[in-house]
């Protein structure tokens, strides 16, 4: 068939003077919100080189695996994906390339273990993206997993034209973590903490302020952290004071690094949206030292409750592992008691899962208070949490109906006939509306007429003239 690629050589070139790009890209990713941007950024670095980016696999000359290792079975998903991929390496020469980070955790081995794999990289090497792929049609196969210096490190650069339509956008602020949570992979995966410049961040959001985007969320694996030459919530302001853009966000953040200063920010600046996720893991304090957290549950809740008590109305978000090694049933009635007492918005919430190079991997099982909790045993603990969750989201999500919300809308629905946004809370509303009274980005009045278990349905009133 004339359209197949052998392994190693290009697609044809397109015509002269069609502007077609000669090779197609499809992304498959795995995971957080880091990791779609990555994708993002991958798709658009590899525009700049001749790509396009192909809707389906059965098109594409390269297939990149974008993946994650936080939970548990992430190399399985991996390796089922490709095995679905390892026929169009047959059929079109398609190269087939593994990024994230189970390639930071597995490299060389994962190229031993799944032979038709072209290359692996690591987060750090996405901005040689092109380089690699010009390698691999060469036939040489190979894992790139080095670390680079935190001095050197090029954070990947938004292309603000390939936002042009879209309401919101993800804007890295800094990548890393240096917390050694007992549970987490993250350190080995993405490497220590490394900020971005505020000029370049501040800049970034200009420009996609500049095409239509009237909301960014600023993201990094600790991003509260965040030392790029001003303070996190300095960053919010400087980024909040742009013209055109009507919304920040933020995400993901660890509870010692929710200062006052970040504080004021939410009870000063309107432009910084009703929600935080602050991520608790636990209600038991000797379950939270073994997970190395450098907070108990009343220091926690002390800054939970300032920042409540800063933007009344706040939706806070958590996490929660269930299930960790040592957790007694006193243990877990802890963390429901805490969800009782915060009243989160939603939680994301697992059963523990033990991740290579971690300390909880090495220790459980060691001694009577690292002992491991039977599935069976943590499923259900899980299912009990959850339950608990499920009522609270929905008596929160009733609390709004009659209400008039702020909605930013996004696009259409999966109704043709409805429309739908969030709230500053994050919370999702539909309403019926076409495209020409609720175009994306537009910030509008909606009453809530109804509250679903996950979203709210409303009606529209007309556009906002200011925060409701």
């Amino acid at each position: 068939m004339s359209d197949l690629v052998p392994l190693g050589r290009r697609a044809p070139a397109a015509a002269p003077g069609d502007g077609a790009p000669r090779r197609k890209v499809f992304v498959h990713t795995f995971g957080c919100q880091m990791n779609e941007l990555d994708s993002d950024r991958m798709v658009e670095l590899l525009g700049r080189h001749d790509f396009g980016r192909a809707a389906t696999p059965e098109e594409a000359d390269l297939i990149l695996v974008n993946t994650c290792a936080v939970r548990d079975k992430a190399e399985q998903k991996l390796l089922s994906a490709l095995g679905r991929y390892r026929p169009l390496k047959a059929s079109r020469g398609a190269l087939i390339a593994v990024a994230g980070c189970v390639a930071q955790a597995e490299k060389e081995r994962l190229l031993r273990k799944v032979p038709y794999v072209d290359f692996v990289f690591g987060p750090d090497n996405l901005a040689r993206l092109p380089e690699l792929v010009e390698r691999a049609g060469g036939r040489e196969r190979f894992a790139e997993t080095a670390w680079m210096d935190s001095e050197a490190y090029l954070f990947p650069r938004a292309d603000a034209a390939a936002a042009r339509g879209r309401a919101t956008a993800f804007v890295t602020a800094m990548k890393g973590c240096d917390n050694a949570c007992a549970f987490c992979i993250v350190p080995h995966t993405r490497g220590r903490e490394v900020s971005r410049p505020h000029a370049e961040v501040v800049a970034e959001c200009a420009a996609l302020a500049a095409v239509g985007v009237r909301e960014v969320t600023l993201i990094g694996q600790n991003v509260n952290s965040y030392r790029g030459g001003c303070t996190f919530a300095a960053l919010l302001r400087r980024v909040a004071a742009l013209p055109g853009i009507a919304r920040v966000r933020f995400t993901t953040s660890h509870p010692h690094d929710l200062s006052d200063e970040l504080i004021a920010a939410f009870r000063d600046e309107p432009k910084v949206m009703s929600h935080f996720h602050l991520p608790v893991q636990a209600g038991s304090d000797p379950v939270l030292r073994r997970m190395r957290r450098d907070y108990d549950v009343a220091a926690y809740l002390e800054r939970h409750d300032a920042l409540a008590a800063a933007r009344p109305g706040i939706a806070i978000t958590t996490d929660f592992i269930v299930g960790f090694p040592g957790e007694t049933e006193a243990d877990f009635e802890a963390s429901l008691a805490l969800l009782a007492r915060a009243r989160f918005e939603n939680s994301f919430s697992f059963v523990f899962s033990p991740r290579p190079h971690t300390a909880a991997a090495r220790r459980v099982g060691t001694a009577p208070e690292w002992a491991e909790v039977p599935r069976g045993v943590a499923v259900a603990r899980l299912e009990r949490l959850l339950a608990v969750q499920r009522r609270i989201t929905a008596e929160r999500l009733r609390a709004a109906e009659g209400t008039v919300v702020e909605v930013l809308c996004e696009g259409p629905s999966d109704d043709p006939a409805r429309r739908f946004g969030r709230t500053g809370e994050n919370r999702v509303v539909h309403f019926a509306a076409g495209e020409a009274e609720a175009p994306a980005g537009a910030l509008l009045r909606v009453r809530v007429v109804r509250a679903g278990a996950q979203s709210l349905a409303g009606e529209l009133l007309g556009p906002a003239g200011g925060r409701p």
